[in-house]
């Protein structure tokens, strides 16, 4: 299965990247990294999420949102 990613979004010291996948049965599934840090001192942080979503362009604004939110908090 092929895995789409829009462009990167900086959110202070992070870099949010949303991802989608699509799944076997139809719909896609949302995923976000959120990277920091450099080289030997770099931390990318995978998060995975459970709503299945009807369209790639609803799973990608619903990884951004959580990963940008995520980021913030941080």
């Amino acid at each position: 299965m092929r895995t789409m990613r829009i462009k990167s979004i900086e959110v202070g010291r992070f870099l949010v990247s949303p991802m989608t996948k699509p799944h076997a049965d139809g719909g896609f599934a949302a995923a976000v990294s959120i990277r920091s840090g450099r080289g030997m001192a770099s931390i990318d942080r995978v998060m995975r999420f459970v709503p299945a979503f009807e369209t790639r362009r609803a799973a990608l604004r619903y990884a951004e949102t959580e990963g940008t939110a995520w980021a913030r908090c941080h």
